[in-house]
């Protein structure tokens, strides 16, 4: 298994976030309705890791984006696409034997029992990733790491890649992970949750979602997700409509000579819930009220945000709230990516009261530059 010379990432990089997974073409429905009834499709992209490096890169960071796309038509337009949002696609690979996966999809929210989405993504360009052909000077040349569990359920290569990428070793970048909890990607049986705790265990800094915690791993509520995940320094649990809450400690030593650059990633702090290097700060932040128009990319939107504000070295409640407004960006569009709004825009928001934060109701074109928080619409 081929790896990484120890001390690859320094503080000379110039890659704010490194983003590792697979990407795909997306058809999205013309009109509400079954696939088999939706006429015709309009075409764009859609990743996790893709979509966090695309917001990323909006927002004004040095992000790329490490992949394997077919060498076909499909994985053109993906890495033209994804390179036109300013992410760098240089280490992107192209299969010359398997295809860029696909993926057509209903209107309807994810979460309701009459969303469809049909994969064409087995035996994709992506799922052949493995540590023998990735190259890891680029993944390691950044001071964050994002990668996701959605990775792991591919194929045998790809867990064999992101276990080798979780694993201590010097010079590691900061290791973001997004749990991503995707049951129809697993090839059955409960290796999906034990998997994916595994790698979340060996993370920096996870995003979970308090649904999907119970559905893996049968854990109700943020604090036992914490207990669950002792060893991150910082654990973000998403609690939908609810808001956030985020756990930040100290570990008892770190698992890369990187960590600290990252605007100082960890928040560690010495008062409230215990964590496994010692005491936790909990912080809570409530969810912005948000006129959806459809509840796509809003995950990968909020890691987006909340990375942004890690990189700057921001509170961590300006880290989550920044989250939600990338969110809701995303939540107020059709499709999985849109631009951001201006960081003076997204600062002033952030900046608000508690009072002035839960009177927030944002809408479609909230994002634009000349409107002021005060003009944001409010009930």
């Amino acid at each position: 298994m081929s790896g990484p010379a120890a001390g690859t990432a320094d503080a000379a990089t110039t890659t704010d976030v490194v983003c590792l997974g697979e990407s795909m073409v997306t058809f999205l429905p013309s009109q509400p309705g079954r696939l088999a009834d939706v006429p015709s499709f309009g075409r764009g992209i859609g990743g996790a890791e893709s979509n966090v490096a695309c917001a990323l890169a909006a927002a004004g960071h040095r992000a790329a984006w490490v992949g394997r796309v077919g060498a076909d038509g499909f994985g053109d337009h993906l890495v033209e696409t994804i390179a036109s949002y300013g992410v760098d696609t240089s280490a992107v690979r192209r299969d010359p034997v398997r295809p860029t996966g696909i993926y057509f999809r209903t209107a309807t929210d994810r979460g309701t029992d009459t969303h469809e989405v049909a994969y064409y993504r087995a035996g994709s360009a992506a799922s052949a990733m493995s540590p023998d052909n990735v190259p890891y000077e680029d993944l390691l040349a950044g001071r964050i790491l994002h990668l996701s569990g959605i990775t792991a359920a591919l194929s045998a290569d790809c867990l064999a890649l992101l276990r080798d990428l979780t694993a201590p070793r010097p010079g590691r970048p900061l290791v973001s992970f997004d749990v991503n909890h995707r049951p129809h990607l697993w090839r059955g049986g409960d290796a999906d949750a034990s998997v994916l705790l595994e790698l979340a265990r060996r993370a920096d800094l996870v995003f979970v979602g308090e649904d999907e915690a119970e559905e893996a791993w049968g854990i109700v509520g943020a604090e036992a997700i914490r207990a669950a995940l002792p060893e991150p320094a910082v654990v973000v649990v998403k609690r939908g409509s609810a808001g956030a809450t985020v756990f930040s400690g100290l570990r008892p030593g770190p698992r890369s000579s990187n960590a600290g650059g990252a605007g100082n990633a960890a928040g560690a702090g010495s008062s409230g819930a215990g964590g496994a290097g010692g005491a936790d700060i909990v912080t809570v932040v409530p969810a912005l009220r948000v006129d959806v128009v459809a509840a796509v990319g809003a995950g990968d939107a909020f890691a987006a945000g909340f990375l942004s504000a890690t990189l700057r070295g921001l509170p961590v409640r300006e880290r989550v709230r920044h989250g939600h407004l990338m969110a809701a960006a995303v939540l107020t569009v059709p499709g999985d990516l849109t631009d951001p709004p201006a960081r003076d825009h997204a600062d002033r928001l952030a900046a608000l009261d508690d009072d002035a934060w839960g009177r927030l109701r944002l809408g479609p074109g909230w994002t634009a530059a000349d409107r002021a928080p005060e003009e944001v619409r409010t009930p």
